[in-house]
Order: structure tokens, then C-alpha cells, then sequence
């Protein structure tokens, strides 16, 4: 098997995580943001959506609430202050310019070093993309550009004072990654709670797997692209130089 440079992480300062759900950055994610927390990183949560359309036998409202509420519990879990939602429409997200600009505004705000998106392609590594999944991650793309033109979104600067940001990374858990991160031990654990933290919205899948033995499979397989023996858990990334 082919190893994979480490993603040096060491000069991160912020960090801006851009999904479409409650949940999404549990998948992985949440373990290196466990990482970059206990370096001292502030990292922050932009949910697109309140995942409301994703519990089929509890009504919208009210799903929206709980799914935020699980999210809070999961963002403590790894060192995450910074939560925003957006209440874009859960199952109807759209890569469009008031998405693209209201990302932007965030990023504007924070002043990331690195953002940390989801993957915008049809075909994953476990199946068919998601539809708000293919759109926040396009998305986010076209933000981090727009966030960094002061011809684009004239309004946040002009109206909100917002001066426009350079972002230096761009990181994406993809099929095609092509650095690995070390996240052994202590934020494997931490994210194997953050996603143990959405107990309603896992209870309501029915048959999910459990998230210890899912976390523990997918940074496994990762972590035989590192050539340390010590790094038993990886989670693998795509890095874009912005």
C-alpha cells in the first residue's frame, strides 16, 4: 500500500468546518478536529442545515431542535465553541450564490486558516453522494475564492464591514486523498463520543453501525498509508493549497 505524507497542522491558528448537517463531521472529521483542539486550534462548526428532513417518524420542527441539540452535545465532546446553522432547507441544498455568500460571510468573520469541507463528488467511497453533501462541498469551494475577491459580495464589505480572507488550506475526507492525519489515541476516542453524542437521530436509523467499531474501521484502513508504527488511527484528506 502506498503511504501518504502527514498534513502539517502545526502552524494552524482556525479552523472553519463547512457541512450540510448535524452529523456530518462525526463521520471522521471530528477526530481531527479533537486533534487541533487539544494543539490549542479554535475551530468552528457552519452547519448549512438543521438536518430537519432526516428523522422520518419525528416532524420537522422538531427534529430541526433535537438534531441541533445533539450537535452542541457533539461539538463539547471535541473542544468545539463555535457553532453556527443556517436553517438552509435540509434535502433541498443548493451550491448557489446566497449559499456561497452566506459561507463566505462566515469565513470572513473567522478568518480560518484551513477550512475543512465535505466531498462534492456523485461516486464516495461508501456509495452515492448525498445531494446537500455534492452542494456544500462545491459550495464551500466557491466561498473560500469568493471570500478572498473584494469584487465578489461587494455588500459584505461595503454593508458589514467585512474585509475579504485569504484561506490557506482546504482539506476534504475524499476517495482521493492524499495526506493522512494522525488522530491514535485520545482524539479517536473523543470523536467515537462526538458521534455516540447523536443517540435520537442514530436510534432513528435503525441500523446503524456502532459508532466505535465504524470509527475505529475507517481510520484502520487509513492509517496503513502512514510509515510510522505508531499511528494506529488515520484520517485521510485531500489538501488544497488555496
Amino acid at each position: 500500500m502506498s503511504t501518504m505524507p502527514f498534513f502539517d497542522d502545526s502552524q494552524l491558528t482556525r479552523v472553519l468546518c463547512v457541512v450540510a448537517h448535524p452529523d456530518d463531521m462525526e463521520y471522521g472529521g471530528s477526530a481531527a478536529v479533537a486533534r487541533w483542539t487539544a494543539m490549542g486550534v479554535k475551530v468552528s462548526y457552519l452547519l448549512l442545515t438543521a438536518g430537519e428532513a432526516g428523522m422520518r417518524s419525528v416532524e420537522p420542527e422538531r427534529a430541526a431542535q433535537l438534531r441541533i441539540d445533539e450537535q452542541r452535545n457533539a461539538c463539547r465532546e471535541v473542544g468545539v465553541e463555535g457553532l453556527t446553522v443556517l436553517n438552509l432547507p435540509d434535502g433541498m441544498l443548493q451550491g448557489d450564490l446566497d449559499t456561497r455568500r452566506q459561507i463566505a460571510r462566515q469565513i470572513r468573520k473567522l478568518q480560518p486558516d484551513l477550512v475543512f469541507a465535505q466531498p462534492w463528488d456523485l461516486y464516495v467511497e461508501w456509495g452515492l453522494n448525498h445531494a446537500d453533501h455534492r452542494a456544500a462541498g462545491i459550495a464551500t469551494v466557491d466561498a473560500i475564492r469568493d471570500a478572498d475577491n473584494p469584487w465578489v459580495f461587494r455588500d459584505l464589505l461595503e454593508d458589514e464591514g467585512l474585509e475579504p480572507w485569504g484561506v490557506r488550506w482546504l482539506l476534504v475526507a475524499s476517495a482521493d486523498a492524499d495526506h493522512v492525519i494522525d488522530i491514535s489515541g485520545e482524539p479517536l476516542e473523543r470523536a467515537i463520543r462526538s458521534l455516540q453524542a447523536h443517540q435520537a437521530y442514530l436510534e432513528e436509523l435503525g441500523d446503524h453501525p456502532d459508532p466505535r467499531e465504524l470509527l475505529e474501521g475507517m481510520t484502520t484502513g487509513a492509517a496503513q498509508h502512514s510509515d510510522e508504527p505508531s499511528v494506529t488511527h488515520a484520517l485521510a484528506v485531500a489538501a488544497f493549497r488555496m
